[in-house]
């Protein structure tokens, strides 16, 4: 079977953007330890990195697009790096956060103009496969590189996790500089044509889902550690092995999400979701034993990442004419569904509840998404009957 290079290499990228952005999640007591700030404090560098993400996938599309995708995103990983090494030298939480955000701003416009170029480099029928491989990385990410960041964490410090980090965005701009395409060719853009593309309301209604499916996801998971040591009692190694379970059902999730999306993208959409608010809703119930909490997270992690590639084709697909600005909106869109869902917990542990609170309230916004869906869905019927009675007509 013949390796489709450009993919690995951008897969490899989001394996480097994986491990910068999910590392953390096993790091804030370690964090918390040696800053002295609670636990909820160090939840912020969660929070700002997606707010960054927000803030920087429109933004630096809007600037890069109308380059050579292998520049844009040789420039992206650029930022990557340089911000993953202020991370590592930073001396309080402040300094932290704000390294967290220079971080953030390359995350959005890397998977945006990467969803771009791995649907154009495939046949037809195959671009949720595409995105999905490349999406990849961001998975496998969680089985090795969010593990071993972790423990490095626990065996000897969280800034030595993240130089290995920046080292991996040195790895990912070798494997961008060789095997990506030269000859695919930057978009001229129009600003204003291309948001307001992006008000349509199937295109916002699109990211909506994404926010909350993100929001769903990262309630739970972002204060993984503390809650398996609370439920569970949990060690360093048992926390190691949990959340090596957890990249196995991302990455499971990711790959099978994709293939059903070619298949039936709504269909895929509303059992995934389904399964992840009940997965939710559970986790309490079954997770007060190690086997428990190990199967609980298991199904909960294959269906929080399966319902990532459908996302990002749902909203490709209703924003025909910007897609490259809504694609890597989408990813802002996921990344403040992962801030939503941080502060949701946060809230939640502020106010005296336990973690088994933030896992129903987890429950609670995936079952919005289900509404949400019906409603696009229900939209996109009207909009199809209204253009073949137009059709008729004429």
């Amino acid at each position: 079977m013949r390796v489709n290079t450009a993919l690995l290499a951008l897969s490899i990228g989001a394996f480097a953007i994986g491990a910068t952005e999910f590392s953390p999640m096993g790091m804030l007591p370690y964090i918390a330890d040696n800053l002295d700030v609670s636990i909820p404090s160090v939840g912020a560098i969660v929070i700002i990195y997606a707010l960054g993400v927000m803030i920087g996938a429109p933004i630096m599309t809007l600037i890069l697009v109308k380059y050579r995708p292998k520049f844009a995103l040789i420039f992206l990983m650029s930022i990557f790096t340089v911000g993953n090494l202020l991370s590592a030298m930073s001396p309080d939480l402040v300094t932290l956060s704000l390294s967290r955000f220079v971080t953030s701003l390359n995350h959005g416009a890397f998977f945006g103009i990467g969803a771009i170029v791995a649907a154009s480099i495939v046949p037809p029928g195959k671009q949720a496969s595409a995105i999905a491989a490349m999406f990849m990385g961001l998975t496998i990410a969680n089985i090795g590189g969010v593990p071993l960041m972790t423990k490095l964490t626990q065996v000897i410090g969280w800034r030595e996790a993240f130089y290995l980090i920046s080292a991996l965005g040195l790895v990912t701009i070798i494997s961008l500089v060789l095997a990506l395409p030269s000859h695919l060719k930057g978009q001229m853009v129009n600003v204003k044509s291309e948001l307001r593309i992006l008000r349509k309301p199937q295109v916002m209604l699109g990211m909506l889902s994404t926010v909350l499916g993100a929001s769903a996801m990262f309630t739970l998971y972002t204060y993984i550690t503390p809650t398996l040591m609370q439920f569970i009692n949990a060690s360093d190694q048992m926390i190691t092995v949990m959340l090596v379970i957890i990249g196995v059902g991302f990455t499971i999730g990711n790959y099978i999400g994709g293939i059903f999306a070619d298949k039936s993208l709504y269909g895929t959409l509303f059992t995934f979701f389904a399964m992840l608010a009940l997965s939710m809703a559970i986790f309490p119930l079954i997770g007060t034993t190690m086997v428990g909490a190990a199967i609980g997270l298991a199904f909960w992690s294959i269906f929080s990442f399966g319902i990532v590639p459908p996302l990002q084709i749902l909203v490709m697909k209703a924003a025909t004419g910007a897609q490259a600005l809504a694609s890597s909106v989408n990813i802002g869109a996921f990344n403040l569904g992962n801030a939503i869902g941080a502060a949701i917990g946060a809230v939640v542990l502020s106010q005296g509840y336990g973690y088994a609170i933030v896992s129903y309230m987890g429950a609670l916004v995936a079952i919005l998404g289900i509404i949400v869906l019906y409603v696009k869905l229900r939209q996109n019927s009207q909009q199809k009957m209204a253009q073949t009675a137009v059709c008729s007509c004429d």
